[in-house]
């Protein structure tokens, strides 16, 4: 598969991606994924995002917000820091933002905090808004509800919820990404129905590495750490569900994630 792809998450400020990055990168741009945004969940590792996007800068994109498991950190500059680092010309959205009730690793009242602060800062600088929810999508919904005729471009990111879910999402207007989730014979059934039901000028791909290994992708990689040169398993495995040619997949996704991004 030699086609342009983008992903969305590739969490490259994780540990695991030190000891070989350029590496990992050189094995992406093989596998034609040759522009890949990289996340941010706290102000300082939005910083970090921004490093990396500065040292590879033919390759990465960055985002700079507070994920919500990291909620409980928001502080007095943190609204701030985020909009310094917003103007940066790397960064492309606002996010990783959302509400996450699975584990609750921040308090609810937080994650609901941090969450609409960021909605906002995505309104003032008209910014695309790169969203997480779990277990959480009623709150999700009445939150994000009100801002959606001041945002421009939002995604949710690692869609996994239900038809119901789906169908709301789709109804407000939101970008729906896609990960190696899909890929998986016990949890990603439902989502390889659901998929047919997302328009293809909604869609992204992401490998949200280093987490999410395809877990159909056969030899599994020593150590079992995803990376973004598996991207192409996925939009594969995707256009089969969706009953198309996976470089007619590549290239409306791709051309998608460039608009909904405004890369060049």
């Amino acid at each position: 598969m030699t086609a342009e792809l983008i992903d969305i998450c590739f969490n490259f400020t994780h540990s695991a991606f030190r000891d070989d990055e350029q590496e990992v990168l050189n094995r992406a741009i093989e596998a034609g994924v040759n522009r890949l945004m990289v996340t941010g969940s706290s102000a300082s590792e939005s910083r970090y995002c921004i490093e990396l996007a500065e040292r590879y800068p033919q390759t990465l994109y960055a985002t700079t917000g507070v994920h919500p498991h990291l909620s409980k950190d928001w502080g007095a500059q943190t609204l701030e820091q985020l909009r310094e680092m917003a103007n940066h010309e790397r960064v492309k959205a606002i996010g990783e933002a959302g509400l996450d009730y699975n584990r609750n690793y921040s308090p609810p009242d937080a994650q609901r905090f941090a969450f609409e602060r960021q909605i906002e800062l995505a309104c003032e600088l008209r910014m695309p808004l790169f969203l997480h929810e779990r277990d959480a999508h009623e709150d999700f919904v009445s939150i994000l509800g009100p801002y959606l005729g001041e945002l421009s471009n939002v995604v949710v990111h690692c869609f996994t919820g239900t038809g119901e879910q789906l169908d709301a999402y789709l109804n407000m207007g939101l970008h729906i990404g896609i990960t190696g989730w899909i890929c998986d014979e016990r949890r990603g059934q439902h989502l390889q129905q659901l998929v047919k039901r997302i328009p293809l000028n909604r869609m992204m791909l992401e490998t949200d590495a280093p987490y999410l290994l395809p877990r159909d992708l056969k030899p599994p990689p020593k150590g079992r750490r995803n990376e973004p040169a598996y991207l192409p398993h996925i939009l594969n495995t995707v256009a089969r569900c969706v009953g198309l040619d996976a470089a007619d997949v590549a290239a409306s996704t791709t051309t998608t994630t460039r608009k909904f991004y405004h890369l060049d």
